[in-house]
């Protein structure tokens, strides 16, 4: 039970490292969904990673954002971009699994820091499936997929740690047709899992319900 008599702890993150904010981003913001992102780059070699930093936007036109980020410079490059950036930069193209609990530990090893030329869907024993729009596949075992087309790239910083905000225009929306009764989805059903902070992951299977004020 959080006492708030005793006067709060201030940080100015400018004075700390960029693992120290991280640190408390990730503890603070939660519970976080997941997106489980598929990408293909121009040759046509299929990624798949997931990003706990995943929000939608707005319905009109739908969209959706995740945010990447940058890794320390290599090879004489100002940034290094993961493979999901690289690949949505060249093509303009991705696809948002839904991640539930049933997916939620090979969701976790396609995190792996492994090469470009790696196939994360072996990796992880996942299902390399067709989209309808986009050239980047769909994850058969997501309950759902959202296809994406790029709408815009923001970058708030530069180096190790910078943040990357990928923003794509939802084109075409997939989902188990048990999940969905007149456009609503039964939560239980869908069973979305999130992240907290360090190796911790949450489900969503307790609710509770406040009516909104009118």
């Amino acid at each position: 039970m959080i006492d708030f008599a005793v006067p709060f702890r201030s940080i100015d993150p400018g004075e700390h490292s960029v693992l120290e904010s991280y640190k408390l981003m990730t503890g603070l913001i939660v519970p976080r969904p997941v997106a489980l992102v598929s990408t293909v780059d121009s040759d046509g070699v299929a990624n798949v990673a997931p990003f706990s930093f995943f929000a939608g936007v707005g319905a009109n036109p739908p969209t959706v954002l995740f945010c990447p980020s940058l890794r320390s410079a290599k090879n004489g490059l100002p940034d290094d971009r993961k493979d999901t950036l690289r690949n949505v930069e060249q093509t303009g193209e991705f696809v948002v699994n839904i991640v539930s609990g049933a997916l939620a530990a090979a969701a976790n090893t396609t995190a792996a820091e492994v090469g470009p030329e790696v196939d994360e869907f072996l990796l992880a024993g996942l299902t390399a499936i067709p989209s309808q729009v986009v050239r980047a596949p769909r994850v058969a075992e997501a309950p759902a997929q959202m296809e994406c087309k790029l709408l815009q790239i923001v970058f708030t910083g530069q180096g190790s740690g910078a943040g990357v905000v990928v923003i794509g225009e939802i084109v075409r929306f997939h989902f188990h047709p048990e999940l969905e009764t007149n456009f609503r989805i039964d939560a239980e059903k869908l069973d979305a899992v999130g992240r907290m902070a360090g190796n911790t992951w949450v489900s969503t299977r307790e609710r509770f319900e406040l009516e909104r004020p009118k």
